[in-house]
C-alpha cells in the first residue's frame, strides 16, 4: 500500500476530531441537532484551517444512513464514499478552474434533479471568489431559492472579493488561524500515535513556521521526518527551515542585560555563522522585548506561544522596565534604518551597540566594558566656564579668596559650574567709568602665553563675551572698543536684566557685519561657469553627435553629461566619447548607464558606450549652445546700438546704455 501523507491521513472525519474552531462547530452542531438547516453556508479563512474539511463533514451529517445529526456513523456506505471522495451527490467544484459563466450554467442545469443516493445534493464550491461577475449573477437566483434537496457549501480565502449579494444569501463562518500551542498539542498527539521520536523544541519550530495552518504544520512534519531519518529533532528542523535559534536571541539580550560588549559581539559572531536575515533577527528581538514588557505589566497575560514563557518571565524580572522600552524603541528605529547601513550586519551591530551605550536617565546600570571615559566628557563640558572666570578675576579687582575659587574649578572639570556664577556675582563694585579704562586684552604678567581665552562669536548674547589674544593683536581698535561693563548685568541675579541700549545693538551689529565680511573675503561665492569655447568647430562625428543629442531628449544630470561630451569614434556598436574633466564631479556609472539606454532606444539596438575623461578637441553641444547664445547677445547689442531712435536719445540727452541690461528676445 502506498504511503499516505499525514495531512490526508489525519484529516478529521467528524466534528469530534476537529482541532480548534469551536465557535464554528458549536453553531453547526446545534443547527444539525435541531434540524434548523440553512440552504447556503460560506466558510472563510486562510489556507489549511479546515474549510473544506468542515464542508465534507456537513455533507456526511446530511446524508448519513442513520439520519441527519451532528455525529455521522462513519461506517455506512455514504460516509465511506464521502471520505474516499466518490459520493455521487457531493459535487465538488474548483471555482479557480471553472470561472466562466458557461461552467456555472452547466452546473446549475442539474440542480433541479433529485439526488441519486443521498437525502441532499450538496454543491461544494471551493475558492468561490475566483468566479467571474457573470457567474455570480447566474448563481444568484438559485442560491437564494434552491430546491429543498440542494445545499450549497462555499469556501474562500478572500471574502472581500465576493459580491454583497452573495454574502447576504449565505450563513458566513469565519475560521481562525491555529495558534502555535494548538498546533504543537496536535502534533504531539499525531507523532505519539505514529511512534515517531520528537523533541518539543522542534514542534514549536514547526508550529511557528506553519503560521496558523494545520495542514502546513502536518506537511512540514512530514518533511522533518524525512529530513531527520525518522526523527523530529530541533537541530534538524532548524536546519531544514533555515530559522534562527531562539536561544541566541536570549543570548544577545543577556549580554545587553549584563552590559558586556565582548559577549554581545561574540553573540553576533555566532549569529553570522548561520547567515541569517539580520532584519528578521532584529524582529525576533523586538518580539521578545514586547513579550517581556507584557510580562512586566501583567505576568499572567504572557502566553507560551513560542515555548519560552519561563525565559520571558525571568528576563522581565531582571531587566528594568525603562530599559525594555528604550531597547524596543531603539530596535524599531534601527530596523527602519537597517537598509541604509553599509551592510546589514554592521547596521545590526550598531543597533545593539546603541542599546549598550545609551541608558535611560537615572539608570544605575552601566556597561561592563566602558565605552567612554567616566565623568564629564570633554565634548559636553562648557569650554567657556573656567576661562571666563579667569578673565573676570584678571580684569577686575577682586578679593584674593574670590580668585582662588575659580582656579580650583578650572583644575577639576567634574565640579558643577555654579561656583563660576558666584565668582561673577561677588566682585567688588565697579564704577561706571571703570570699564572704559580697563580693556579685556590686558593679562597678568605671570600668565603663560599659551593660556589663550576662547573667542565668542560677536552676535551671541552672553553677559561676558571674552576676546582672544590673536583677535586683539590683529584688530586692536575693535577689541579696545569693547567695554568690560558687560559683567554688570550679572551683579543682581534675582532681578530682570535691563534691555540693551541702542549703542549696544549698534556695536553687536557692527562686529557681526565685520565678521561676515571677513568670511566673505575668505570664501567667495562660486559663480556659474560658462562652458569654454572649443579649439575647433565640430565636424564629422562630433557634428553628428550634436544632432543626435538634440533628439535624445535628455535632461538633468544625464543631459548635462551628454552635452559636455563629444563623439570621437564609432566601431561597429562601440561608441567612444570624450568628456570634459571639469564635469567629472557629476559623472558616475548611473549617468553612463542612462545615456547608454537612451542611445539604445534611439538606435533600436544595444550599443556599448565608453566615456573617457579627456578634454574634447572639437565643440561639444554645450559649447555650441554657449557660442550660439553669445552670438545672439552680440547681435542684440549691435541692434540696440545701431537703432536710430537710441542714437538720437544718446545724442540729445546724453543717454547711456547700461551694460548687462540688453537681452535677446526669445525666439517663437
Amino acid at each position: 500500500m502506498s504511503y499516505q501523507v499525514l495531512a490526508r491521513k489525519w484529516r478529521p472525519r467528524s466534528f469530534g476530531e476537529m482541532v480548534g474552531q469551536t465557535h464554528v462547530l458549536k453553531a453547526l452542531i446545534n443547527a444539525l441537532d435541531s434540524q434548523r438547516l440553512h440552504h447556503a453556508y460560506l466558510f472563510t479563512g486562510t489556507r489549511g484551517v479546515g474549510k473544506t474539511t468542515i464542508a465534507r463533514i456537513i455533507a456526511k451529517c446530511l446524508n448519513c444512513e442513520t439520519g441527519v445529526s451532528s455525529t455521522p456513523c462513519g461506517q455506512c456506505s455514504v460516509c465511506r464514499e464521502i471520505d474516499e471522495g466518490r459520493f455521487v451527490d457531493l459535487i465538488e467544484v474548483d471555482a479557480a478552474s471553472r470561472t466562466k459563466v458557461e461552467d456555472t450554467r452547466e452546473l446549475l442545469d442539474n440542480v433541479q434533479y433529485a439526488p441519486s443516493r443521498g437525502r441532499f445534493k450538496v454543491y461544494l464550491i471551493d475558492e468561490v471568489h475566483m468566479l467571474s461577475s457573470h457567474s455570480f449573477n447566474a448563481l444568484l437566483k438559485t442560491l437564494e431559492e434552491p430546491p429543498p434537496h440542494v445545499k450549497f457549501l462555499l469556501a474562500t480565502t478572500d471574502p472581500q472579493k465576493l459580491p454583497v449579494t452573495i454574502l447576504s444569501r449565505c450563513l458566513q463562518f469565519s475560521l481562525k488561524n491555529m495558534p502555535p500551542e494548538r498546533v504543537v498539542e496536535h502534533l504531539t498527539h499525531v507523532l505519539s500515535v505514529e511512534n515517531v521520536p520528537f523533541e518539543e523544541d522542534a514542534l514549536w519550530l514547526l508550529g511557528r513556521a506553519a503560521d496558523g495552518s494545520m495542514r502546513d504544520a502536518m506537511s512540514l512534519t512530514d518533511q522533518a521526518i524525512a529530513f531527520g531519518e525518522g526523527k523530529v529533532l530541533a537541530e534538524d528542523v532548524r536546519s531544514m527551515l533555515g530559522t534562527l535559534d531562539h536561544g541566541q536571541v536570549y543570548g544577545v539580550l543577556q549580554a545587553l542585560l549584563e552590559g558586556d560588549a565582548r559577549a554581545l559581539l561574540e553573540a553576533v559572531r555566532h549569529l553570522a555563522e548561520q547567515g541569517p536575515d539580520w532584519g528578521g533577527v532584529l524582529a525576533e528581538i523586538l518580539n521578545v522585548l514586547h513579550r517581556v514588557a507584557i510580562a512586566q505589566a501583567l505576568p499572567e497575560a504572557v502566553d507560551n506561544g513560542q515555548g519560552d514563557r519561563d525565559r520571558v518571565l525571568a528576563l522581565a524580572q531582571a531587566l528594568p522596565a525603562e530599559d525594555v522600552q528604550f531597547y524596543y524603541q531603539v530596535g524599531l528605529i534601527g530596523r527602519r534604518d537597517l537598509p541604509l547601513a553599509p551592510d546589514p550586519r554592521s547596521g545590526f551591530e550598531m543597533v545593539l551597540l546603541r542599546m549598550l551605550a545609551f541608558r535611560p536617565a537615572g539608570s544605575e546600570n552601566t556597561p561592563r566594558t566602558p565605552l567612554k571615559i567616566e565623568g564629564i566628557s570633554p565634548a559636553t563640558t562648557d569650554p567657556q566656564a573656567a576661562p571666563v572666570a579667569a578673565t573676570k578675576v584678571a580684569a577686575a579687582p577682586v578679593a584674593p579668596a574670590a580668585v582662588a575659587e575659580p582656579a580650583s574649578i578650572a583644575a577639576e572639570p567634574e565640579v558643577s559650574p555654579q561656583p563660576v556664577v558666584e565668582a561673577i556675582s561677588e566682585p567688588a563694585p565697579i564704577e561706571p567709568a571703570a570699564p572704559a579704562q580697563a580693556p579685556v586684552v590686558e593679562k597678568p604678567a605671570d600668565q603663560p602665553a599659551s593660556a589663550a581665552v576662547p573667542v565668542d562669536l560677536p552676535w551671541e548674547e552672553r553677559p561676558d563675551p571674552p576676546v582672544s589674544e590673536p583677535l586683539a593683536e590683529s584688530a586692536p581698535t575693535e577689541v579696545a572698543s569693547e567695554p568690560v561693563a558687560v559683567v554688570a548685568p550679572v551683579e543682581d541675579v534675582d532681578d530682570d536684566e535691563p534691555p540693551l541700549s541702542d549703542e549696544d545693538y549698534f556695536e553687536v551689529e557692527t562686529q557681526a557685519e565685520a565678521y561676515l565680511h571677513t568670511l566673505d573675503a575668505l570664501e567667495p561665492a562660486p559663480a556659474e561657469v560658462e562652458p569654454a569655447l572649443a579649439m575647433a568647430p565640430a565636424t564629422g562625428l562630433a557634428a553628428e553627435w550634436q544632432s543626435i543629442y538634440l533628439k535624445l531628449g535628455l535632461s538633468g544630470l544625464t543631459g548635462s553629461i551628454a552635452s559636455n561630451c563629444t563623439l570621437v569614434s564609432v566601431e561597429d556598436d562601440c561608441w567612444v566619447m570624450h568628456l570634459d574633466p571639469a564635469q567629472s564631479a557629476l559623472f558616475n556609472a548611473t549617468q553612463q548607464r542612462r545615456l547608454n539606454e537612451a542611445l539604445d532606444q534611439y538606435h533600436g539596438r544595444p550599443l556599448k558606450l565608453v566615456i573617457e575623461l579627456q578634454k574634447p578637441e572639437q565643440e561639444t553641444p554645450a559649447q555650441a549652445a554657449a557660442r550660439y547664445r553669445a552670438q545672439r547677445q552680440q547681435a542684440a547689442e549691435q541692434s540696440i546700438q545701431s537703432d536710430p531712435l537710441v542714437q538720437q536719445l544718446m545724442q540729445q540727452f546724453a543717454a547711456v546704455i547700461r551694460e548687462g541690461t540688453i537681452e535677446p528676445l526669445e525666439q517663437p
